[in-house]
């Protein structure tokens, strides 16, 4: 496995044991529906949280990891969090979380990003 890929899984872990220790329940990881992936599926209260976990080694003061949650991104993540609600037939508000990890793991630089984003609105008439 690359190192970047073992970092990034790293990084996963790490956030799925910080939204654990802040009362989630994690129901899947790196849940699929080609060629969309949702990296961490939680649930606290009642809400759906769709959490995409960016991981850096380093931070880089030019580059908010932010910039990565692309318009196209955002557009792929509502997708995929569409599937999976109607693959389990789910009935609950869904909320999109963005985790950013920084380090070499396995202590991590968190931030926690809830309802980073909306969906957005729907073009069809």
């Amino acid at each position: 496995m690359a190192q970047h890929n073992n970092l990034g899984k790293q990084g996963e872990q790490a956030a799925c044991e910080y939204l654990i220790a802040k009362g989630m329940t994690i129901r899947e990881t790196n849940w699929r529906m080609a060629p969309l992936e949702i990296d961490i599926v939680a649930q606290q209260d009642g809400v759906l949280h769709i959490v995409e976990v960016k991981t850096r080694s380093t931070a880089m003061p030019q580059f908010d990891p932010m910039e990565a949650i692309t318009p196209a991104k955002i557009r792929n993540l509502v997708r995929a969090a569409n599937g999976y609600v109607g693959h389990y037939n789910l009935q609950m508000p869904v909320q999109f979380d963005v985790m950013i990890m920084i380090g070499t793991g396995p202590a991590f630089d968190i931030r926690f990003i809830p309802n980073a984003f909306q969906p957005p609105l729907s073009r069809r008439s």
